[in-house]
């Protein structure tokens, strides 16, 4: 009677929520501070089923507790969510465990749950201030352009964006847009590389009626639409030299002549243009008119592939968890420990797109709180696979500790506390894996 009363004092004297089951899911014990997460007395949990009060976004589909009794397995502090009896959303973190008696024979479950409201306002305020108007990093390659975009959008001088396909291009030129006194005006966006020479001709400038067959009236091209605005040019290598010819004249003169017209036009544009060839390199080739180039290129932005900003990738993965959750009607709430490993260590040759793309997929196939490998697009699926085949333990392990130091911004003892181990420990096994912010960077 007397370590009964032990344990109760000492259970209640913690600040984490800590309840029992038995084999059948039954609430077996509760101390205080899970009464007050969950907003129940202990006396009316006692008998009931775990899920009837404790109301967590896993427990249809990914039970924690079920698992770690089917398995044997703990789980160690998992990211979820509940609604308390007053019907709040608390985010939580669950740890659980198998309980056994005296005889070491299994007899139910015990899960340990933390409040972690204070975290997750802290963690949005860390992802606002690695926030850009919709352009989301904390590389510093990143960083360095963020802060010098007020500074480009308060001139009215021409822009040339350059960096691969998928990094973000229309982005950085929207965020130019919105920031500049343009932004009540329009942004008109025209791809240089969607439409053949004549078309792209007649977008741009428009055209008066009778100027070709079916002219059957006056059409106003994307200049004129983005009259006071800005006009961005996306893939601006891919114009004819007869078209680039036209488009230098525009942009010297400001002013140009829609197709059958006979009188010029004024206009008061902005250009901003955007590329993922080495315009500098098609200038040399005579691919590109020199002083075409040097017109478009006043300020210049090289945005970085995602390969060049891995730290981005989680950042990345949350925001657009964020926004399908939003479009879909879900409430997806991460992807799993596996899911993170593959797509950190994935190349991404369609870069922050292709990123997009593997989310979205998801979202299609998964009906769980957490993305896992099965719901990822086939050719992922076999990667993930191969690497779980080809990595031995001691790999695994250093994976694995490799991305809770990344998760935690390299601080020790946070990352011990995600792992359930000493930061001794941790930092032993650090150096046994040689692993460090600037070593890692290095690599």
């Amino acid at each position: 009677m007397a370590d009964t009363r032990d344990k109760n004092i000492i259970l209640n004297s913690i600040a984490d929520g800590v309840f029992t089951v038995d084999m059948d899911f039954h609430i077996t014990s509760m101390n205080r501070a899970a009464e007050e997460i969950l907003g129940i007395t202990e006396r009316d949990a006692i008998g009931r089923l775990c899920y009837e009060i404790f109301h967590a976004n896993i427990c249809e589909h990914s039970c924690a507790l079920r698992e770690t009794i089917a398995s044997g397995k703990n789980i160690i502090n998992k990211t979820i969510y509940i609604v308390n009896a007053r019907g709040e959303r608390v985010p939580i973190s669950v740890s659980t465990a198998l309980l056994k008696n005296a005889h070491g024979d299994v007899i139910g479950g015990v899960e340990t749950f933390r409040d972690t409201s204070a975290i997750e306002i802290l963690r949005k305020e860390i992802e606002a201030k690695y926030t850009f108007e919709d352009i989301v990093s904390k590389s510093k390659q990143m960083r360095d352009i963020f802060s010098i975009l007020p500074d480009i959008a308060e001139s009215d001088s021409s822009v040339l964006i350059e960096g691969q396909s998928g990094t973000g291009k229309e982005l950085v030129a929207r965020a130019i847009h919105h920031l500049s006194r343009r932004r009540e005006k329009p942004l008109t966006v025209i791809n240089c590389a969607a439409l053949p020479d004549n078309l792209l001709e007649s977008e741009l400038f428009g055209y008066k009626a009778g100027a070709f067959t079916d002219a059957k009236k006056d059409k106003p091209g994307k200049i004129a639409r983005a009259e006071g605005g800005t006009l961005f040019l996306d893939e601006i290598g891919e114009i004819s030299p007869a078209l680039q010819v036209k488009l230098l004249r525009f942009i010297q003169e400001r002013e140009y002549e829609p197709l059958g017209g006979v009188a010029t036009v004024r206009a008061d544009v902005r250009i901003i243009a955007a590329t993922n060839k080495d315009l500098a390199e098609e200038v040399r080739r005579g691919g590109f008119r020199e002083d075409l180039y040097y017109r478009i290129n006043v300020v210049n932005i090289r945005l970085p592939s995602l390969a060049e900003r891995t730290e981005d990738i989680p950042f990345l993965i949350r925001h657009f968890i964020n926004k399908y959750n939003i479009l879909r009607g879900k409430n997806i709430e991460g992807v799993s420990d596996e899911v993170m490993n593959l797509l950190m260590d994935h190349n991404y040759p369609g870069n922050i797109r292709e990123l997009e793309n593997i989310i979205e997929h998801a979202f299609v196939l998964c009906r769980e709180p957490y993305i896992r490998l099965t719901h990822l697009p086939n050719h992922l699926k076999k990667n993930g696979i191969t690497q779980q085949e080809n990595y031995s333990l001691e790999e695994m392990e250093r994976v694995y500790i490799l991305r809770a130091l990344e998760k935690n911004s390299w601080n020790r003892q946070n990352t011990a506390k995600e792992l359930g181990i000493d930061t001794s420990t941790l930092w032993r096994k650090m150096k046994n894996f040689n692993l460090g912010p600037a070593k890692h960077e290095t690599h």
